[in-house]
């Protein structure tokens, strides 16, 4: 006999004595050194195939941080509906940290900070300012941003198809979108001639836009009487600034603060009588006269599928940053009577959704 075999029929003899049955272990020693050989080689493969099982078994930890959005909202119930589809169970297959700034942006370097000390598999966040800040912290830790306003352009990305980095999501099409919500407010006002454009400095992808709309403003015969806005105590003078200058309306770049204000931004809009066109339908039914935009629940619950890819183990830098193929333009009518406009009918049939 071997050495080697002699090692594994120690091994194996050793094996037997801690079974359950003094049966079993006689068994074991009565066995041939080649079959007590190949007995240890299966057992071998079974020890490391359990140990490869129980790592898999171990939950995955995403960590979700949302700038904007609370943990039961519908984008964020959403996502986990996303995981489940994808067969993911919270708290058994994965394990969900959520970090909520509530719209202050100087949490954001804080709950960065802390998720990238935790190691969690994946990061997922709602916002552009968040995944600037993850992009300089951290460049092995996969990013998911489900609504990147302008992938490229924020420097988030290297480019759409294949994004190069850590970072990967969905685009909100900030620019493109915009310049359609500008022409559908000139057609539901065909008067229209002056609109406030409203910013957010510490927004970095918002001069970009600013200069877009410039661009695109005299093919729409509008002008734009450009106003920033950096917290919600700046609402009223920004609201004062676009009645000194004349605006007919408001159009505000999508911005986590705006969203997170949405509902005194409707309210103080309203009391000045300026109507707005809005990038996504949550303000146009609590009071908005109308918005234009894709289907963000839609973009978290696909969120779901690239973390899923990533657990799996793909690369982030070569999952593609995917455009949204479906919008829908909702008015509210009741809005529209309030301020005294009369929405055209080619608009109305146009619309996805009519509130009445």
């Amino acid at each position: 006999m071997s050495e080697a075999s002699y090692d594994m029929l120690t091994t194996a003899r050793s094996l037997a004595y801690h079974c359950e049955t003094e049966f079993f272990a006689r068994k074991m020693n009565q066995l041939f050194a080649p079959v007590l050989a190949g007995l240890l080689g299966c057992l071998g493969s079974f020890g490391t195939a359990t140990a490869a099982d129980t790592q898999r078994l171990q939950p995955r930890h995403v960590g979700v941080l949302l700038v904007s959005l609370p943990a039961q909202s519908k984008q964020a119930n959403a996502f986990r509906q996303g995981l489940s589809e994808a067969g993911y169970t919270e708290g058994r297959d994965v394990v969900i940290e959520w970090r909520l700034a509530g719209g202050d942006y100087d949490q954001v370097p804080l709950f960065v900070v802390d998720l990238v000390q935790r190691k969690v598999d994946v990061i997922v966040s709602d916002s552009a300012v968040a995944g600037r800040a993850l992009k300089v912290a951290t460049s092995t830790i996969p990013i998911v941003i489900p609504t990147m306003a302008d992938p490229v352009g924020s420097g988030l990305v290297k480019s759409i198809a294949r994004p190069g980095g850590n970072i990967t999501g969905s685009s909100l099409m900030t620019t493109e979108l915009g310049l359609k919500r500008l022409q559908l407010l000139r057609e539901a006002m065909p008067r229209l001639k002056r609109v406030a454009l409203i910013w957010n400095p510490d927004t970095p992808f918002h001069p970009k836009v600013i200069a877009d709309f410039k661009a695109a403003a005299p093919r729409l015969s509008i002008e734009l009487a450009v106003i920033s806005m950096r917290s919600l105590d700046r609402l009223g003078p920004a609201l004062s600034a676009a009645t000194r200058a004349h605006a007919q309306a408001l159009y505000f770049i999508e911005d986590s603060l705006f969203f997170t204000r949405r509902a005194t931004i409707i309210k103080e809009a309203y009391r000045t009588r300026l109507p707005v066109i809005y990038m996504d339908r949550a303000f146009t039914e609590e009071g908005g006269l109308m918005s234009y935009g894709p289907r963000l629940l839609e973009l978290w619950n696909r969120s779901a599928g690239y973390v899923d890819k990533i657990l799996k183990g793909a690369n982030p830098a070569d999952l593609p940053v995917e455009q949204p193929t479906k919008f829908e333009l909702v008015v509210n009518l009741k809005t529209a009577k309030a301020l005294g406009i009369t929405i055209p009918e080619s608009v109305l049939l146009r619309a996805d959704e009519v509130i009445r």
